[in-house]
């Protein structure tokens, strides 16, 4: 399962991808809340889906198709005034989780303030090809006590348009059901928040 929103105008609806499973696209139509839409149904504002795979799903509006890309949280019609940002909503425990991709790869993120740098387990390091052992060595006070970590560098991390070089970050030895998102990215956003949707906005 994938997780985040991309929102596209598909001649006057917006049509945003909030995620995808086997068979079936989550859809936010005009700025309603999730609805389930399995492949080859049509939604009342004439959207229908005609394939999903890990990361797109494929709609039709009025003869019209359009691939929509898992990742980007654009909850607003894209615009010249929208580069750089990145809407989420919050979970129904009131946390941001959303997908984005590290050097290219995809991860899942879990919005983090309390975290100092962006955190990674051991196999998502493996699988984006980080070699944490030619990292720095140190060690982090958890919730758990003490746990050994590795110091890195990102060359890219990218959170819906917002794209950032050069992020340092944390790869623990267990693995982590998220990547926590910290301040070594956030501290270099503007972030606002209004009820259950958080707006970071790349500075310039």
């Amino acid at each position: 399962m994938c997780l985040a929103v991309m929102c596209t105008a598909v001649h006057g609806v917006d049509v945003g991808l909030a995620g995808v499973f086997p068979g079936k696209a989550l859809l936010t139509i005009d700025g309603g809340a999730p609805r389930t839409v399995a492949v080859g149904a049509r939604t009342a504002e004439g959207v229908r889906v005609l394939a999903v795979d890990s990361e797109t799903a494929t709609i039709e509006s009025e003869g019209k198709k359009r691939i929509l890309r898992v990742g980007q949280n654009v909850v607003s019609r894209p615009s010249a005034q929208s580069s750089g940002i990145a809407v989420l909503t919050a979970d129904g425990s009131g946390h941001f989780i959303t997908t984005g991709n590290i050097n290219g790869t995809t991860v899942r993120f879990l919005v983090d303030t309390g975290a100092t740098m962006i955190s990674l387990g051991a196999s998502d390091a493996r699988r984006i090809g980080i070699d944490a052992s030619k990292g720095q060595r140190g060690t982090v006070n958890t919730a758990n006590g003490q746990a050994p970590v590795s110091r890195v560098r990102l060359d890219t991390v990218r959170v819906g348009e917002i794209v950032l070089h050069g992020i340092d970050a944390l790869v623990h030895q267990q693995d982590m059901p998220f990547v926590l998102l910290g301040m070594t990215f956030l501290n270099r956003l503007e972030m606002q928040r209004d009820g259950q949707q958080m707006t970071l906005r790349k500075r310039y």
